[in-house]
């Protein structure tokens, strides 16, 4: 044995009542996790979205990340349970949100507006940010909400961007302590390191069911960052069924669902 070695397992044994393994890296966590409500989306996350963590959905306009994030908090509901939507540019759509199946009776929508007379384009944006951030921490504090979604999808990346780190450490801790899914909504990735999960969102194309007439529309979901492993230690990550690349290498996995349109959605409803 080297005296390197020989000098780390002196250390170790002689901080192990105190700092177990200092020096060892830290195995990948077993984290709980939640079904989206979407089932190529659970099987790229082996599961869902964790829970008593932040997950980022990121994209822009018409990606479908507001689709997933609604199929999720219906996921949530419908196992009985209350969730939160922090609407941080007041575009939430609560008849399109029912016609996905969200129960609003269980939903607590937390609108962010302006309330001064005409204030400044500039300090409108900071405010309705400032306020879905302070609404956020308090719902976070609170407990009780098994999925609080934070809608910046408006927000400007250049503001989204600018939010402290310190924030999205505290927010982490907190979903950790509530037990509860923080989702983040945003043109770019805002937590960064903070988040657990990061799905990248995009629109792919629009299904037709014959002539003009729009039957669907299709997304690809790409992960780009996975914090916890939902598998049992000694299981391996099944490969995907369209690269063959273990979902931990090779290119990042990808996967594809296809949603209602708005209008169908809530005739169908």
């Amino acid at each position: 044995m080297s005296t390197a070695a020989v000098l780390r397992l002196q250390i170790e044994r002689s901080l192990a009542d105190r700092f177990p393994a200092a020096l060892s890296p830290a195995p990948k966590t077993i984290r709980e996790v939640a079904a989206t409500g979407i089932r190529a989306v659970d099987e790229l996350l082996v599961g869902g979205l964790p829970v008593g963590a932040i997950s980022e959905l990121t994209g822009p306009e018409s990606s479908g990340r507001t689709s997933l994030a609604l199929a999720f908090v219906a996921s949530r509901i419908a196992e009985g349970r209350v969730c939160a939507w922090v609407d941080g540019n007041d575009c939430f759509d609560p008849e399109s949100a029912a016609a996905n199946g969200v129960c609003l009776s269980q939903l607590l929508w937390v609108r962010c507006r302006n309330v001064e007379a005409k204030p400044k384009q500039r300090e409108q944006r900071w405010a309705r940010l400032d306020q879905a951030l302070r609404a956020t921490d308090l719902l976070l504090q609170a407990g009780g909400f098994a999925a609080i979604v934070l809608d910046l999808g408006a927000t400007a990346p250049e503001h989204g961007n600018r939010i402290p780190a310190a924030t999205w450490f505290r927010f982490r801790q907190a979903a950790d302590r509530a037990r509860g899914s923080l989702v983040v909504l945003g043109r770019a990735a805002y937590a960064q390191s903070s988040a657990a999960v990061a799905l990248e969102c995009s629109g792919r194309q629009a299904r037709s069911a014959g002539g003009t007439v729009l039957s669907g529309l299709e997304y690809e979901v790409t992960r780009r960052r996975e914090r916890f492993s939902s598998l049992p230690q000694g299981m391996r990550m099944p490969e995907s069924p369209t690269t063959g690349l273990s979902r931990w290498g090779g290119k990042p996995p990808v996967s594809t669902w296809t949603a209602l349109p708005a209008w169908e959605a809530v005739r169908r409803a």
